[in-house]
């Protein structure tokens, strides 16, 4: 612009603005996709390492600068991508429903408490969404996928197999060794939606009386006592108490009853889920 309104030359120009010739001839011949391809494999290969690490590594391996690594790191704006936090897998809400047989979904769940010596016991219960049937119970310390998987197995061997198990998101559900249990057996697992225990309603009215006639009703002083007293809740639980969700029925006889009507149509006003306020 200077060079065609006061019609002098480049040189005088340049001279007149203090800069160098060499500095109007200059041409960026960086050229850095390369590096850029490189720095996004490494983020891919080690998405834990951030940009001081880059920076450590490649000045290492490449001798790069360490603004170099940081003109890159935010070229390819990886603090942005390492900032977005995960998205928790979506469970898909199932309804509750109760079967019209045995085996077709079991419902299990955790549940702990301390004997009198301080320590903490925990407590794996099962039952039947059929007829709310209490199968039993495991009792430990702890309580690993293994040790659940095997209390099941027993269950399995004595109830016959269920077509599905409803669970909630707790680590020993959601293990590999519990997936790789699930498939080998053919059994479904159903997990409820994080943060929804009513979409776990069976287990969890089951829970609140076994912790009011069992957990809460004694002074345990080992787990021997927790498995005694809870065999022989388990007989009368499942032998003698009615439920208003089987037609004041126990469990053992709901399940002959129903047995005696095999092939008909059941009755009207067959609920399918207790009423609120009931005990199981």
């Amino acid at each position: 612009m200077i060079l065609v309104r006061f019609s002098i030359s480049l040189r005088r120009a340049l001279a007149l603005m203090n800069l160098a010739p060499s500095m109007y001839y200059y041409r960026r011949k960086r050229d850095d996709q390369p590096a850029l391809e490189l720095t996004r494999a490494y983020a891919d290969e080690n998405p834990a390492h951030g940009q001081d690490m880059m920076a450590k590594v490649f000045n290492k391996t490449h001798g790069w600068h360490h603004k170099k690594t940081e003109r890159l790191y935010a070229k390819l704006k990886l603090a942005k991508l390492r900032k977005k936090r995960l998205r928790r897998l979506v469970q898909v809400k199932e309804p509750l429903m109760q079967p019209l047989e045995a085996n077709e979904c079991w419902r299990m769940d955790f549940m702990s408490e301390s004997i009198m010596d301080g320590s903490k016991v925990r407590v794996l219960n099962v039952i039947d969404d059929y007829n709310l049937q209490y199968f039993g119970l495991d009792i430990g310390k702890s309580l690993p996928a293994p040790r659940v998987t095997c209390a099941l197995d027993d269950f399995i061997d004595f109830q016959g197999k269920p077509k599905r198990i409803g669970i909630d998101n707790g680590p020993e559900y959601t293990s590999h060794h519990m997936q790789l249990w699930a498939k080998d057996k053919e059994i479904e697992m159903q997990f409820i939606q994080p943060g929804k225990p009513t979409q776990n309603s069976y287990i969890e009215r089951f829970n609140r009386t076994y912790r009011t006639e069992v957990l809460d009703a004694y002074l345990f002083t080992s787990m021997h006592e927790v498995r005694s007293v809870t065999e022989a809740f388990q007989h009368k639980y499942n032998h003698f108490r009615p439920h208003g969700s089987l037609s004041d029925m126990a469990p053992v006889e709901f399940k002959e009853h129903r047995k005696s009507l095999t092939g008909s149509t059941p009755s009207k006003g067959f609920k399918t889920v207790a009423s609120k306020g009931e005990n199981p």
